[in-house]
């Protein structure tokens, strides 16, 4: 009688060649990126890959993005990072720095407790759950997470799906003051015609900068070294950097892929069973940032939707193109707000992480 353990089943994935495991993973990518473009939900060209890679990992998919692929990448976000950044921010951050300041570390406090009691209720790992509460940069901070030590899978599922409600209640905010139904994103621009020099610019910036980022031991180097490079660059030598829409969608794809076919079962059961705190948490955060919206209108005499969509946690594509739907809107400080976060939390982030890391152990 053969008394040799039973031997699990081969996953379904798994019986493919990796050729053939490329192909499905790159047609369910279409199919969700599709279908979340349809929605009008926000990010959909990187969640739809990251929710075509989670299904193949958790049914045994073995491929895996290359580490040179997931590294390139990085960099293509990073330099998109860097030339988002404008200059023009600055004289209305500097009109407004106490207000915006205040702001900015009220949001980036309160992301930080609902983390913390997260990670000290023991529903989320370590720092898993203050990477995957930080407020906008969600890309950002799901690609320096596992730099950390945090778990990437369960950050970018945090951060995405704050992003998601973020992005939708902003707009359901809007319509109570303007109708926004006839306004749309802009037409995509898929294959813009090359401009060769801004174009080399980018392809420098991103070599370069990965480059010092490795030299310089940066966590996520690839990333921060290109974004900080490329900020460098950008703002202080004025240099263009051009992303085609191509481009920013393979990269948004191998990123997606990276973190998608690394979830395993176990770990997308507990995604789900955690999933009741951490839509708690994103309503709590939202309801937070809802109210100090309510105390700057009040207080300053700020228009209500602009004192919301400014200080909204995340989403900031979204916001910009809520804000230009609506008259009365002022854009700028709307920006400059939602920027001036954007660069706490990235610069901020880390640091934060710890400490919350080091107050959690003791």
């Amino acid at each position: 009688m053969d008394s040799s353990p039973e031997q699990p089943p081969v996953e379904r994935m798994a019986q493919l060649s990796p050729p053939r495991q490329w192909l499905v993973l790159l047609a369910l990518s279409l199919l969700f990126a599709g279908a979340l473009e349809v929605a009008a939900l926000p990010a959909a060209l990187l969640i739809g890959p990251m929710l075509a890679a989670i299904l193949a990992g958790t049914n045994g998919a073995t491929v895996r993005v290359p580490r040179p692929l997931f590294g390139s990448a990085q960099a293509v976000v990073g330099c998109l990072v860097a030339a988002s950044i404008s200059a023009d921010i600055f004289p209305v951050f500097y009109k407004e720095w106490p207000l915006f300041l205040g702001a900015v570390i009220a949001t980036v406090a309160a992301s930080s407790l609902l983390g913390w009691l997260i990670s000290r209720w023991r529903i989320l790992p370590g720092t898993t759950a203050v990477w995957g509460s930080s407020p906008g940069a969600a890309t950002a901070m799901v690609l320096m997470a596992g730099a950390f030590g945090a778990d990437q899978r369960l950050v970018a599922f945090m951060q995405y799906l704050r992003v998601i409600f973020v992005s939708m209640t902003a707009a359901l905010i809007a319509r109570m003051w303007v109708d926004t139904s006839g306004i749309e994103a802009p037409a995509i621009v898929w294959f813009p015609a090359i401009e060769w020099i801004a174009f080399a610019a980018m392809l420098a910036v991103a070599l370069v900068g990965g480059l010092l980022g490795r030299l310089c031991r940066l966590p996520s180097p690839f990333f921060l070294g290109t974004f900080i490079f490329g900020t460098i660059v950008h703002l202080g030598f004025g240099v263009e950097m051009q992303l085609p829409q191509w481009l920013l969608a393979v990269s948004y794809a191998l990123i997606g892929w990276s973190i998608g076919l690394n979830f395993t079962r176990p770990i997308l059961r507990h995604a789900t069973r955690a999933l009741p705190q951490i839509i708690g948490s994103i309503v709590a955060l939202i309801a937070f940032c809802g109210g100090m919206a309510f105390v700057i209108s009040r207080m300053l005499g700020i228009d209500p939707l602009t004192a919301y969509l400014a200080t909204s946690p995340g989403g900031m594509d979204s916001v910009a193109i809520i804000a230009a739907a609506a008259q009365n809107v002022d854009i700028s400080f709307v920006m400059a707000l939602q920027s001036a976060r954007f660069l706490v939390v990235l610069l901020v982030g880390p640091s934060v992480a710890r400490l919350v890391a080091r107050s959690i152990k003791e």
